[in-house]
């Protein structure tokens, strides 16, 4: 009946069957009489989604989480994940072998200042990481008496058998009608940009940056419609894409020789040394150029001028084409959820659905639209305790079914030309327990808050992070993963520069796209998340002195009712359920089959205390 095209179910190598693979790696860097050698999680750009060819820390080691980094030493090998994925790489890898350790607090430089001793080589991929982060690790090296040594080629590379071939995903042309402004109105304001750095030239190093700029789009990465790329933009005359031409049809090329010169992607390097050897000043992006761009620029006599990428920034806020396409796109994908979540009421009490039944069952319903073009993202399918693991990807091995008594956890999202989306919705299969409702109740006023909250130009993630949190901690509770993250224009599901986050300095501006997705996770019993899409707009208020700004919500989809405890919320925090509710109904309604009509209307009926 479903069937699911753009994601896979198979298990992925791990443990103790890959430790032939780090012998190897070993006995390739005794060869080149290094101690050890830094394996990021990583492209040449820092992507979150990475092709199949530059999967290297997932082949090493097991884990195939979005964010991580390995230390391999003669005798020692750790790898290191954020608080998302602790869980997850706890199964993935062979734990004779490797060490979990956290990413961030304390960071792998602590690691290694217990490990390494002085006259050690350690051994890095220039390419693969940002200049950032290696002075911090050469400082670290420094401390201690070793050295931090760039290589010319990936000692992985040299033991990896069958290492998969780079993509060869073909460009399409983004048009004004989804896009919105031109390439060249985007490149005069990208000139501005370069102005304001007092640069000569900018490096695209981030193909998000090269696909938005030029209004194209491509298909390298999962889930992400990425075409993998450079653009070096000088301040005057017309810039270069460096891009496998293999991937251009005619149409394509075409289109991007209108306002740019194309080349292969092997051109970069001598372009760059011949602008650095005359002294130019070259912007790199902080978070995604390759430390190697920096010691080209700089061994040519350039001046690397380093800082955040202006695009990013550009990019982040959505013109109006841009949001009207994203509106319908939210329109559109509510439809699917509402199909898919009367299918669950309706199919998961008999307890015969899995965890891969669900994800089948969503995608299908939004295939059905017509207008799919691939999900945003693996689609998170847990259940019961598996819904504890924050970005859980469910196997044929871990597959469980849904019981009675489960709260099912299913965060997911769609690619649409128009707009892409991310909704998490957490669902209850028969009885929730009294713990259950208290926990949802109090994700669900930390959301409620954030969608609520108005704010001054000038506000940052950070200062409304605490806002989701505030009745968990109340509680002694709280979720170890940022409050929300921005979102692309049929682009990456996940986009910076501006988060609610701990760490969101980004001010937020009216046009930005963010996640409001709180969530809490009770380890070996389950997980909670409610999460919809919020576009950052103007907010009336009478007597305001300076400009203020609060969200609109984009996602249209039912709230599990089943699960509020209607004693710890308030009025208001109640009013805005039911207007949400009352809107997806009005919304959603006219566009669904009579059988999901009416179990739409029991989900979204007013509630009353």
């Amino acid at each position: 009946m479903f069937e699911a095209l753009f994601q896979t179910f198979d298990e992925p190598e791990s443990g103790v069957a890959l430790s032939a693979r780090l012998a190897a790696l070993r006995e390739e860097l005794l060869r080149r009489k290094l101690s050890g050698f830094i394996v990021p999680r990583a492209d040449q750009q820092q992507n979150e989604y990475v092709p199949p060819s530059d999967e290297r820390l997932a082949w090493l080691t097991g884990f195939t989480g979005s964010a991580g980094m390995a230390i391999v030493l003669a005798r020692e090998a750790a790898l290191f994940v954020d608080g998302r994925y602790t869980l997850q790489a706890a199964q993935q890898i062979d734990a004779s072998a490797w060490r979990v350790a956290p990413l961030v607090d304390p960071p792998p430089e602590s690691w290694l200042e217990q490990h390494l001793t002085a006259g050690d080589c350690l051994g890095f991929d220039p390419w693969l990481h940002t200049s950032a982060a290696v002075e911090k690790m050469a400082a670290l090296c420094a401390r201690v008496g070793a050295e931090l040594v760039p290589l010319d080629s990936n000692p992985i590379d040299a033991v990896w058998v069958g290492r998969p071939a780079p993509p060869l995903g073909p460009v399409s042309v983004h048009g004004l009608q989804f896009s919105g402004e031109s390439e060249a109105a985007k490149l005069e304001r990208i000139r501005h940009e370069i102005g304001r750095l007092k640069a000569d030239a900018l490096v695209l190093s981030d193909s998000h940056a090269v696909a938005w700029s030029f209004n194209i789009r491509g298909a390298d990465v999962g889930h992400t419609p990425l075409p993998l790329s450079y653009a070096l933009v000088p301040k005057t005359g017309r810039p270069t894409i460096f891009i496998d031409g293999r991937k251009l049809s005619n149409s394509a090329r075409d289109h991007l020789e209108q306002t740019a010169d194309v080349a292969e992607p092997e051109a970069l390097t001598p372009a760059l040394s011949a602008l650095a050897k005359g002294g130019a000043a070259i912007a790199l992006d902080n978070a995604t150029a390759a430390d190697a761009l920096a010691r080209l620029i700089s061994g040519a006599g350039g001046k690397v001028v380093r800082g955040n990428d202006p695009v990013a920034l550009l990019k982040a806020v959505k013109n109006n084409t841009e949001i009207e396409g994203t509106k319908t796109a939210h329109r559109r994908d509510a439809v699917a959820l509402a199909r898919f979540l009367a299918f669950i009421d309706r199919e998961a009490p008999k307890g015969a659905l899995t965890e891969i039944d669900a994800v089948e069952a969503l995608e299908t319903f939004r295939r059905d639209t017509g207008a799919l073009k691939d999900v945003s993202f693996p689609t998170i399918s847990g259940t019961g305790p598996n819904g504890a693991i924050v970005h859980y990807r469910v196997t044929r091995k871990s597959n469980r079914r849904i019981a009675p008594g489960d709260l099912l956890l299913i965060d997911s999202g769609a690619q649409y030309e128009d707009g892409t989306t991310d909704v998490t919705r957490t669902i209850a299969i028969g009885e929730p327990s009294a713990e259950m409702r208290d926990r949802f109740t109090r994700v669900l006023r930390g959301h409620i808050a954030i969608a609520r909250a108005v704010f001054p130009d000038g506000t940052t993630g950070a200062q409304l992070d605490s806002l989701a949190r505030q009745f968990l901690w109340q509680a002694g509770l709280d979720f170890e993963h940022g409050t929300g993250h921005g979102v692309g224009s049929y682009l990456s599901v996940h986009e910076g520069p501006a988060r609610i986050s701990k760490l969101g300095t980004t001010p937020l501006q009216r046009g930005m796209i963010l996640s409001n997705e709180p969530g809490y996770y009770k380890a070996d019993a389950f997980g909670i998340r409610i999460e919809n899409l919020e576009l950052v707009v103007a907010a009336d208020i009478a007597g305001a002195e300076k400009p203020v700004n609060g969200f609109e919500t984009l996602t249209l989809a039912p709230i599990d009712r089943r699960l509020i405890d209607l004693s710890m919320i308030s009025i208001k925090e109640l009013a805005w359920l039911n207007e949400y509710h009352a809107r997806v109904r009005a919304e959603v309604r006219p566009h669904l089959d009579e059988a999901t009509k009416i179990w739409l209307d029991a989900a979204t009926a007013p509630l009353t205390r």
